[in-house]
């Protein structure tokens, strides 16, 4: 379930290269059909904080089975060390933000900060967190470019300062890259939430 044609778009490319069929619906979760049945596992992207929080908490008392669980989801570059170019990488992230919007180190944190405050009142509960650590090597481009995804540092927000910002990470990043790629180690986290 996705509201945004583009971001259905890359899952179904993303399906049809990984040989799998699965439903895709463009709308919010919070407006599914009570007709749509249960699930033993929802799960929810970097999209939480997007949703409208009554709608949601009403949908997934349906949406989830008495036995289900809601897996919350989230992936960002390991912090403890295993990525030794990342301090340059937010150095330069804050050097070309907008600071009033940049809140600090991206971390797991930060996606799932108030889960349990998310939840309260219903009869969700966090549980155990899912963890799993991979490593892949991205092109100093495409990690730069990574940037522009951010708000604080979006081409909205950068303006004619966007190529600029990407040449400077480029730049900043040259030391840590072979072959002008960088390996990086990445986190997927997913706090369990169980009724």
């Amino acid at each position: 379930v996705e509201p945004e044609p583009v971001m259905l778009d890359a899952a179904k490319k993303a399906a049809e290269r990984a040989s799998q069929a699965f439903t895709l619906i463009q709308g919010k979760a919070e407006e599914l059909p009570d007709n749509i049945g249960s699930f033993d596992v929802v799960t929810i992207g970097r999209a939480l904080h997007w949703m409208d929080r009554d709608a949601t908490l009403a949908r997934l008392e349906r949406l989830v089975a008495p036995a289900g669980v809601i897996l919350v989801c989230a992936s960002f570059s390991a912090m403890e060390g295993q990525n030794p170019w990342l301090d340059d990488y937010n150095t330069a992230r804050r050097a070309w933000s907008d600071e009033g919007l940049w809140s600090g180190t991206v971390s797991a944190g930060r996606t799932h900060r108030d889960l349990a405050g998310f939840f309260r009142g219903t009869r969700f509960r966090a549980a155990d967190v899912i963890r799993v650590e991979t490593s892949h090597e991205v092109s100093v481009r495409d990690l730069a470019r990574r940037m522009l995804t951010f708000s604080p540092s979006s081409p909205d927000v950068l303006g004619d300062k966007a190529d600029a910002m990407l040449r400077d990470v480029e730049q900043r990043l040259l030391p840590w890259c072979r072959d002008g790629c960088i390996t990086e180690v990445v986190a997927a986290t997913s706090p369990q939430v169980e009724r």
